[in-house]
């Protein structure tokens, strides 16, 4: 007996389900999983190894470290933070730094506040050939002592040098006449007195011999004679410097002084005003400038224990004595060879030396 033709593939089996073969009709595809087992008690083949399983495992391992390391340099820098730099220490340096800076500002401007009323503006007046005072300078003073009805004010003599009358003008606009108690050229220093009833305030006199180069200073002056009490920070550039003094404008030195050099501006018409230290003390009295094109920041005080002593002579003779041999000499190289024989009685070898040619009269050699 023929067996039946099997079909040759699933296809064709399911082509041949239908009502007239006696098999149930196919059943329309759902979208619940199918199992892979047609029957329960039939064991399937195993299925075939998908070739790309590995190449995935090794993409998602790939992955996998390099999301770690992200993680890893996104936390690292707290983590470090944590370990290495502690907030409160960070915190705390900045504060400091911000309350020094607040400090060293308060100073100064406290300094200036102890002193800023005790200069002045000082006015000289010359008489004109129309008979009328006119302004030919201005410069500054410092208000140093208050002694009943009576201010003092000690300026540079250059200021008031030819003046036939001084005013003076206080901080808050007041001016006052002003009387030349005594002026020396050599140390360019004059005192003058003004009324104290509207004098509020008198500088405090520092200690100049203790100054530092490097320590902090302050110019007080009334530049150009427009800007009153103009503020002008600077530097102690050197303590001690001796510069030549041409007391009478022959183009000849005949004086050294000593002075402060400092960096502060000082402008013409600073002349005669404060030179003060952080605490507000009045350390020196502003006097000169180098005025060269290619000099910038040289200017120069008469240190206070230098001026104070000249202030007091100043005040109460009005005038600085100051000893001397009364002695008027010559070189005498400056005589000829037949005058040195014949008047001076001096031996041909002697070449070098100084002639006694007069005496001052009052000194101590006419005495």
């Amino acid at each position: 007996m023929d067996r039946p033709e099997e079909p040759r593939n699933e296809s064709e089996r399911y082509e041949q389900s239908s009502d007239e073969s006696g098999f149930p009709p196919r059943q329309p595809a759902t979208s619940e999983p199918v199992s892979p087992y047609r029957e329960p008690y039939e064991e399937q083949p195993e299925p075939p190894r998908r070739r790309g399983a590995g190449k995935a495992f090794f993409v998602g391992l790939i992955g996998g470290i390099v999301g770690a390391l992200l993680i890893a340099l996104v936390a690292w820098p707290f983590v470090h933070d944590e370990m290495t730099s502690p907030t409160p220490v960070s915190s705390t340096t900045a504060e400091q730094t911000a309350t020094q800076t607040t400090e060293d500002e308060a100073d100064i401007v406290g300094a200036v506040g102890k002193t800023k009323e005790a200069v002045v503006s000082v006015t000289n007046l010359q008489s004109s050939f129309q008979g009328t005072d006119q302004e030919t300078g201005a410069g500054s003073g410092v208000i140093y002592k208050k002694d009943g009805n009576k201010a003092y004010v000690v300026t540079n003599y250059h200021v008031v040098e030819g003046a036939s009358r001084l005013s003076v003008t206080l901080s808050d606009g007041t001016a006052l006449e002003a009387k030349v108690l005594g002026e020396d050229p050599t140390y360019d220093l004059a005192v003058l007195s003004i009324d104290s009833s509207k004098v509020t305030q008198v500088a405090k006199l520092g200690d100049s011999d203790t100054l530092r180069a490097g320590e902090t200073v302050l110019a007080i002056g009334n530049p150009l004679g427009i800007f009153a009490n103009s503020v002008t920070r600077g530097v102690i550039s050197a303590q001690e410097r001796t510069v030549p003094v041409d007391t009478n404008k022959d183009g000849q030195q005949d004086f050294n002084t000593e002075v402060i050099q400092t960096d502060a501006a000082i402008n013409p018409g600073n002349s005669g005003g404060a030179l003060i230290n952080t605490a507000g003390q009045l350390i020196g009295i502003n006097s000169m400038k180098i005025a060269e094109a290619s000099v910038e920041g040289v200017g120069f005080a008469i240190p206070i224990n230098e001026a104070l002593p000249i202030m007091r002579d100043l005040e109460q003779n009005g005038e600085v004595v100051r000893p001397q041999l009364g002695i008027q000499i010559r070189d005498v190289q400056e005589f000829p060879s037949g005058y040195r024989e014949d008047r001076l009685k001096l031996p041909d070898d002697v070449t070098k030396g100084i002639v006694v040619v007069g005496l001052t009269r009052n000194s101590g050699a006419e005495k």
